[in-house]
């Protein structure tokens, strides 16, 4: 019997990681598992389209009827599973809501099956599986198939928070907070949040990635990420808050679980600590649920769309303070997370993401190309993205804001290369993408990210330190729009959901947005973005006005 043809996974061609040494073969007995990601079912199509055009959120689905609607077609995951079966590879789970099949089984039974180029490279002092190529499987299941993850275990993506440079050392390791920081409910105040609102009803997610140890012959261990209840609980009362609902959720993926692990990275512990301080802080009285999974590509996903669907906490709005290039990322990738942000905005949930610390190069100075790039998830059009500005403030008023920029860092913004410019920016006087692409523009809002004029925090083990990037206005955001959400609740309205269309048709009259006219996000001198009248690159509509928002958001 002649062999089954077989088609490339479109998007699924991933190039080496930079600067890694290979180090030998992969173990072919070693046991690991993947995820494929499915197709929606028939007769949604014209779901992206709908959800562009629209200048007022469309009807959401209900987390219940979703799998029906949107979810994988139930023939769509028997053939993905008899393939599995037929290759001696175990089905782990199969989620038709998020469209994922876990599948497990030894490398070499893996490679057989979908014909990735595997490689053990060490990055910097850690060793991790790397693939190289595409990825193949038989022609039947070529237009079922969006996505095949976890053969490559490279991180994939970083936090984008800054700490204040000038902080000077205490005793015992603590660092002193920055005089010109603010409170996380200072800086509501400034941007005008609505007062009278704190959050009740609603649930804030917070994406969380852990890092990870892969021993030659066992499953990946999460061994770092997280936060102490002892130290939000000081953190909260010197706030004079009291201690609000929070929940860690560990994610499966990879064969592993993403945990709450404080310690030993302060880096991912300090993330973590102030993504739930900021959005605790602004909406006390939400529930914070933070989902932690492994900084994998896989890991990602599964924390996002474990997030979006969760039927028992039920978000209404999801914080992400992660990201990379979109240009670092595969397609089949940014299409399985453009999606995953598709269904949110199709169950009226809000997605904010960082725009990035990097400026227009988003790029570490050594990663550096001299070209602009934006970062993923937030360049996906389904995305609030969330750009960093200066703030100055006297008396409990904003006297000046400019763009974040200081020596090394800067928000990130842009134009992407990979997603073409939605409807809701047709109005909208940008440049084209680096590659003369009408590409989607990044930032779409902003507010205080300069670690100068940073947030105050709290550290796991009880230090003290001021944060900046724009890690912090994902969570103010969210915030934010858990307050707006609390409002529409008692109105008997849903949930903003997508809301980046209304955003864009709101007239400047309306006053919701402060412009930010002052400052570019350029590190490399590549000559690209600044700071002017209307939307711009740096800081995108500009910094919020919370009570005007909410007078336009409150139908």
């Amino acid at each position: 019997m002649p062999p089954k043809k077989r088609v490339i996974v479109p998007g699924s061609q991933k190039q080496k990681l930079p600067r890694a040494k290979i180090v030998g073969d992969v173990d072919p007995e070693q046991r690991i598992e993947i995820t494929v990601v499915l197709r929606r079912r028939a007769g949604s199509e014209g779901l992206e389209s709908v959800l562009s055009a629209a200048t007022a959120p469309p009807k959401a689905v209900s987390r219940e009827e979703f799998a029906g609607q949107l979810g994988a077609d139930p023939a769509d995951v028997a053939k993905v599973e008899a393939f599995a079966h037929a290759h001696d590879l175990e089905v782990v789970d199969v989620n038709r809501d998020s469209r994922r099949i876990r599948i497990a089984g030894s490398i070499e039974d893996l490679t057989a099956a979908f014909k990735p180029t595997l490689k053990r490279a060490k990055a910097g002092n850690r060793v991790v599986r790397t693939r190289t190529g595409g990825i193949s499987v038989p022609d039947e299941l070529g237009d079922i198939v969006v996505a095949v993850l976890g053969f490559d275990n490279r991180p994939a993506a970083t936090p984008h928070l800054r700490r204040h440079p000038g902080a000077r050392r205490a005793s015992r390791g603590v660092r002193t907070a920055n005089k010109r920081a603010f409170t996380p409910p200072q800086i509501a105040s400034l941007y005008d949040f609505p007062p009278d609102l704190d959050g009740a009803g609603q649930c804030i997610a917070i994406v969380e990635l852990n890092d990870f140890r892969s021993p030659r012959n066992a499953p990946p261990k999460a061994v770092s990420a997280g936060y102490t209840e002892r130290d939000l609980r000081a953190y909260f009362a010197a706030l004079r808050i009291g201690m609000p609902e929070i929940t860690a959720i560990g994610v499966e993926s990879d064969g592993s679980v993403g945990a709450n692990l404080p310690g030993p990275d302060a880096g991912a512990d300090g993330e973590v600590m102030l993504d739930i301080e900021v959005a605790a802080a602004v909406a006390p009285k939400a529930k914070i649920a933070v989902y932690f999974a492994l900084n994998t590509d896989n890991g990602f996903l599964a924390a996002l769309t474990t997030a979006i669907h969760d039927k028992v906490h039920r978000p209404s709005v999801v914080s992400i303070s992660w990201g990379s290039s979109e240009d670092a990322n595969t397609g089949q990738a940014l299409r399985a997370f453009n999606e995953a942000l598709q269904d949110a905005a199709a169950l009226g949930v809000t997605v904010c993401c960082s725009a990035g610390d990097d400026g227009s190069s988003d790029a570490l100075h050594k990663d550096r190309d001299g070209k602009p790039h934006v970062d993923f998830p937030a360049s996906s059009p389904y995305a609030l993205a969330c750009g960093g500005t200066r703030v100055l403030a006297s008396r409990g008023e904003i006297v000046d804001e400019a763009v974040w920029r200081t020596r090394g860092a800067a928000t990130g913004g842009g134009v992407s290369n990979k997603f073409d410019r939605p409807p809701y920016q047709d109005e909208i006087d940008m440049p084209t993408s680096p590659r003369r692409r009408r590409g989607r523009g990044v930032p779409d809002v902003a507010g205080d990210a300069d670690p100068a004029t940073g947030y105050r925090v709290r550290l796991v083990g009880g230090g003290r330190d001021v944060f900046g990037g724009t890690s912090a206005v994902a969570p103010l955001w969210a915030a934010l729009i858990a307050l707006i959400n609390q409002h529409r609740g008692r109105r008997r309205k849903p949930p903003l959901g997508f809301l980046n269309p209304r955003l864009y048709a709101m007239p400047a009259r309306a006053g919701a947005f402060r412009d930010i006219l002052e400052g570019t996000n350029d590190l490399e001198k590549l000559g690209k973005y600044a700071a002017g009248p209307g939307w711009d690159a740096c800081t995108g509509l500009g910094s919020p006005n919370g009570v005007k928002l909410l007078e336009a958001l409150a139908d």
